[in-house]
C-alpha cells in the first residue's frame, strides 16, 4: 500500500509537533512516532521552564521571540495558558558560582534575558530558603516563567489536526530512500510518497540521517536528570526558580517540596535515560550548603534527554545533497523554551521562505552545512 502527502515529519515530540503544526498551513502533513505515545522521552520529561536568560545568543534570541507566540498558540488552540509567572535567581553561593554569575550578567543586555544584579539581603526577601551564610548575591531574571509542556504540546497537537494534519504512533520508519524527486518512507509494510522528509527525532535524528544516506550531524544525547523532594523547612509554593550560575544544580518550588536536578549532562545511548543516583546525592548536599530546606528524602525521580549539536547550537534547514530531506534537531536543554520562535523559522527555511523579521536569526547559523565544512 503506498499513500502520498506533501510532508513527512519523523518523531512526535514538541520539535516533531509545532514544525508540523507549521507546515500544516499550507500542505498535507503526516507525523510519525515511533512510540506509542507521542513527547515520551526529552518532551514528557523537562523541567518546563521558560528562561530568556538561559542558554547561548542564538537560543536567546528564540526564546525571546517565542514569548508571543505561547500566548498566541494557547489562545488559538490551548485550554489554559502555556505561561505561568515565576522568577529566576541565578545565585552565587561559592568562588566558582560568583565567578560564572559576573560573565553571566556581562554577556546578558538589557532587554527580555537581561539580568539585573542583587544583593544578598535583597535575594533572601525574594526566597528566604536561601543560606544566609553562604549567600554572596544573584541575578534576577524577571521575565522568566513556568511552561505547561503538556498544554503546548496538546495546543499543537490539536491546531494540526485542525489543519488537516495526519498523526501515527507507534510507527518507526525502516527505510528511506530517495525515487525520483520525491522520498519513499517506510514504516511496516506501507509505504508513503513524499515531497518533504523533516528529521526531527530528537536523540534518534542521526539514525533516520542514515537511513536516507544523509551524513550524521554529530548529535550528541545527554542524560538529564530531575527529582522531587519534600523540604525539612518551608518554601514559597510560589516563589522563584533557583539556579547555579555553574550550573551544577537548579530547583524551583513544587506542591509541598521542590524539583530539582543535578544538571547532569552525561553522554548516553538514545534510550529510556534512567536518573543518576550519585548525581542526585551530589545535588541535595550542595543544595543543602546553598539554603536552608534540609533535604533529607526522594520522593521520584527520572531521566530525560536533551540531544546537542556539536557546536551546542539548534539545527533547522535542507541538505542540499538529499533534496527535499532537512532537519529541526540538536535543541539540547532549550527545547521547550524556544520551541514557537524556532519552528517558525524552521518551517520558512524548509519551504525555502524567507526568515521572518521579527525573529532575528538567519538561515545561515541554523544550517546543517555549518556542521559539515
Amino acid at each position: 500500500m503506498t499513500d502520498t502527502v506533501d510532508v513527512v515529519v519523523i518523531g512526535g515530540g514538541m520539535a516533531g509537533a509545532s514544525i508540523a503544526y507549521e507546515l500544516a498551513e499550507q500542505a498535507t502533513v503526516l507525523l510519525l512516532e515511533s512510540e506509542k505515545m507521542l513527547a515520551t522521552h526529552s518532551t514528557g520529561r523537562s523541567a518546563a521552564t521558560y528562561l530568556p536568560s538561559y542558554g547561548g545568543p542564538t537560543v536567546r534570541a528564540l526564546t525571546a521571540a517565542s514569548r508571543e507566540l505561547f500566548d498566541d498558540l494557547a489562545g488559538k488552540w490551548g485550554d489554559v495558558s502555556a505561561l505561568t509567572k515565576r522568577s529566576l535567581l541565578w545565585t552565587a553561593f561559592d568562588d566558582a558560582s560568583e565567578h560564572k554569575l559576573k560573565d553571566m550578567v556581562a554577556s546578558r543586555s538589557a532587554g527580555l534575558g537581561g539580568l539585573e544584579t542583587i544583593g544578598a539581603q535583597d535575594t533572601l526577601k525574594l526566597c528566604p530558603a536561601m543560606n544566609p551564610d553562604t549567600l554572596r548575591g544573584s541575578a534576577l531574571d524577571a521575565a522568566a516563567h513556568d511552561i505547561d509542556v503538556l498544554a503546548v504540546h496538546q495546543a499543537y497537537i490539536r491546531g494540526f489536526k485542525s489543519r488537516g494534519g495526519t498523526i501515527r504512533t507507534g510507527a518507526p520508519v525502516t527505510e528511506l530512500s530517495r525515487n525520483g524527486e520525491r522520498w519513499s518512507v517506510v514504516i511496516g509494510s506501507e509505504r508513503i510518497e513524499t515531497g518533504l522528509v523533516v528529521d526531527a527525532a530528537g536523540a534518534w535524528a542521526d539514525h533516520v540521517a542514515a537511513l536516507a544516506g544523509v551524513p550524521a550531524l554529530g548529535l550528541i544525547p545527554k542524560r538529564r536528570t530531575l527529582f522531587l523532594c519534600p523540604t525539612g523547612s518551608p518554601i514559597d509554593p510560589h516563589g522563584p526558580t533557583i539556579g547555579d550560575p555553574a550550573e551544577r544544580w537548579y530547583f524551583k518550588p513544587e506542591g509541598d517540596g521542590i524539583l530539582a536536578s543535578p544538571a547532569d549532562a552525561d553522554p548516553v545511548e538514545p534510550g529510556d535515560a534512567k536518573p543518576s543516583e550519585l548525581g542526585i546525592a551530589r545535588a541535595m548536599e550542595e543544595i543543602n550548603e546553598a539554603t536552608t530546606l534540609k533535604l533529607r528524602t526522594v520522593r521520584s525521580s527520572w531521566g530525560g534527554l536533551r540531544t546537542f549539536a556539536p557546536d551546542g547550537e539548534p539545527v533547522a534547514g535542507l541538505v542540499p545533497e538529499a533534496p527535499g530531506f532537512g532537519f529541526l534537531a540538536g535543541q539540547g536543554g532549550y527545547g521547550i523554551q524556544m520551541a514557537p520562535a524556532l519552528a517558525v523559522v524552521a518551517a520558512a527555511i524548509l519551504t525555502g521562505n524567507e526568515v521572518p523579521d521579527n525573529i532575528p536569526i538567519s538561515a545561515e547559523a541554523l544550517s546543517p552545512q555549518r556542521l559539515w565544512n
